[in-house]
């Protein structure tokens, strides 16, 4: 079993910054991806950043320029700078195992921004 854990949200003002940290950790873990979905409120979940074992990097197009994913072995950071009102919503860390690519997520963490 994986357990994934994010910290770093909070309220912040439009243009700010903050950073997310996520990590997977379990017995005997190998992690291949990671990644960030954002929820705003009312909205489906939407992938934002994701890294790949070898450090590849996808982002989703409204968070490009802005956004940055990097990765340090079981755990995945998002700094988010510029940010928006829209940023606004849970965010959820992802890690996928290597043997079975199982998805697990965490339980999400809060970030608020005002305008």
């Amino acid at each position: 079993q994986v357990q994934v854990v994010e910290s770093g949200g909070g309220l912040v003002q439009a243009g700010g910054s903050l950073r997310l940290s996520c990590t997977a950790s379990g017995r005997s873990v190998s992690i291949n991806a990671m990644g960030w979905d954002h929820q705003a409120p009312g909205k489906q979940r939407e992938l934002v950043a994701s890294i790949s074992y070898g450090s590849g990097t996808t982002y989703h197009d409204s968070v490009k320029g802005r956004f940055t994913i990097s990765r340090d072995k079981n755990t995945v950071y998002l700094q988010m700078n510029s940010l928006k009102p829209e940023d606004t919503g849970n965010y959820y860390c992802s890690a996928t195992s290597s043997l079975r690519f199982i998805k697990y997520w965490g339980k999400g963490t809060l970030v608020t921004v005002s305008s």
